[in-house]
């Protein structure tokens, strides 16, 4: 289990690089989706306040300039800071943003997995059920199992 969960993490850093790169084309509701309106705190695509379309006017402009989507990021950053972007940069310190809580999943499974092997380890054997007389408790008085004995019989005959 620990080889395939370390072969996923290493298929996830190999893939990882692609999906990193900067979009040399992108499209004005891709980055209004990934751009926050800094009045109402939304993204621009649900934004209609005026400071949301300034900045869907500046990003059309520098779409139509032939900027990267990581070029006109890292102006809206410069402008009005890292809370600009709607999803924390993959790099640097925002990479944590990423791995924390996928790390904190896979620890907390791990944790339950372990807790749940222990369990049905911890659990008592069962009794055997061959010996009737068990019962699944300790064995009866011989005096109490004599008067059953005698009761069932009256009730039979």
């Amino acid at each position: 289990m620990i080889r395939r969960l370390i072969a996923g993490g290493v298929i996830a850093l190999a893939l990882a690089p692609p999906a990193l790169a900067c979009n040399a084309h992108p499209s004005q509701a891709q980055l209004e989706g990934e751009v926050m309106c800094p009045v109402c705190g939304t993204t621009l695509d649900q934004s209609d306040s005026p400071a949301a379309q300034q900045i869907k006017r500046a990003i059309h402009r520098r779409i139509q300039a032939g900027e990267s989507d990581c070029r006109i990021k890292d102006a809206l950053v410069a402008n009005y800071g890292s809370s600009i972007l709607a999803a924390p940069r993959r790099s640097g310190f925002g990479l944590l943003a990423w791995w924390v809580p996928l790390g904190g999943i896979v620890v907390a499974a791990l944790a339950v997995g372990l807790a749940a092997w222990r369990w049905s380890r911890r659990r008592e054997p069962e009794p055997a059920a061959s010996d009737p007389s068990l019962n699944g408790r300790g064995a009866l008085d011989p005096a109490i199992e004599r008067r059953l004995d005698e009761e069932l019989a009256r009730y039979d005959g």
